[in-house]
């Protein structure tokens, strides 16, 4: 997940650094700084990409047009 993803998804769900950070069990400067493109742990990065993709992301990688994000298509009795 680059950091623009990161931004990219939380607009996307209308999350504050706070309320993302709250799902991912970080700190809300531990979120800023990943926006910022500084160097995290791995296992940090993961539990933001895991509370994203449990709010509905789907992240989508580099295949020419860029790395992107999306939101999870809602079905039927989701």
């Amino acid at each position: 997940m680059t950091p623009q993803q990161c931004k990219m998804a939380r607009a996307g769900l209308g999350l504050g650094v706070r309320e993302l950070a709250e799902r991912a069990q970080v700190s809300t400067n531990t979120v800023t700084r990943l926006e910022a493109g500084e160097d995290l742990k791995g296992r940090t990065i993961e539990a933001v990409r895991a509370a994203l993709e449990a709010a509905g992301v789907e992240f989508i990688p580099e295949n020419g047009g860029g790395a992107g994000v999306r939101l999870r298509k809602v079905t039927d009795g989701e």
